[in-house]
């Protein structure tokens, strides 16, 4: 379950720091009662962005199939072989 927190929290930062390092998630931070900001982790923002990279290199790869532009994977690790020397 998301954690959700006022900005005024944010006065005390080690306490923030610590919940953000306990935390697997991302925390919501609200103004008025609204949301305004999310903080985290650096090791939660590092796990999402390799997530955001891998979708995106499905969407590319998807976007190529539908192009036609895929090879035979026995000629392909033929051609790798050749290349390399294996």
């Amino acid at each position: 379950m998301p954690q959700i927190i006022p900005i005024k929290d944010l006065k005390n930062t080690a306490e923030i720091s610590e919940l953000c390092n306990k935390s697997d998630e991302p925390i919501y931070i609200t103004k008025n009662g609204y949301g305004d900001m999310v903080i985290m982790s650096m090791k939660v923002y590092e796990d999402m962005q390799k997530r955001f990279e891998f979708y995106k290199s499905l969407e590319i790869s998807e976007q190529q199939i539908q192009e036609g532009k895929v090879k035979d994977a026995r000629a392909s690790l033929a051609e790798l072989r050749r290349k390399y020397g294996l």
